[in-house]
């Protein structure tokens, strides 16, 4: 059964760190990009960031570029979003989710990523 599961979400005061991780199991992440996605409430879901496992390529919205960062463990097949400076408008339900990296673009665009975990929730407030 090919799954993602992610962890690591949490409450956390303004300028404060989080880090997520997304585990895959039942599949190898090797041929897939993963993308982490959020969706705070009234607004529509959008993308953060994405890593193309094989060869960590990584690609951020604007809103978090310097902010968060991407990595992989690839003995692991694990994707780990490192936040940092959170803001309050980073609060959302974040979720991870994959699709075959080739080929590859539009890396943002939610209808072409085939598996999506259940998401965790971040929290930034004071």
């Amino acid at each position: 059964q090919l799954q993602l599961v992610e962890s690591g979400g949490g409450l956390v005061q303004p300028g404060g760190s989080l880090r997520l991780s997304c585990a895959a199991s039942g599949f190898s992440l090797d041929y897939y990009a993963i993308g982490w996605f959020r969706q705070a409430p009234g607004k529509e879901r959008e993308g953060v960031s994405c890593i193309i496992f094989s060869d960590g390529s990584t690609y951020y919205a604007n809103s978090v570029k310097g902010r968060f960062t991407m990595s992989r463990d690839n003995a692991k097949n694990t994707v780990y979003l490192q936040m940092n400076s959170l803001k309050p408008e980073d609060t959302a339900v974040y979720y991870c989710a994959a699709r075959w990296s080739s080929p590859f673009s539009r890396w943002s665009q939610e209808t072409l990523y085939n598996y999506w975990g259940q998401g965790t929730q971040v929290t930034v407030s004071s």
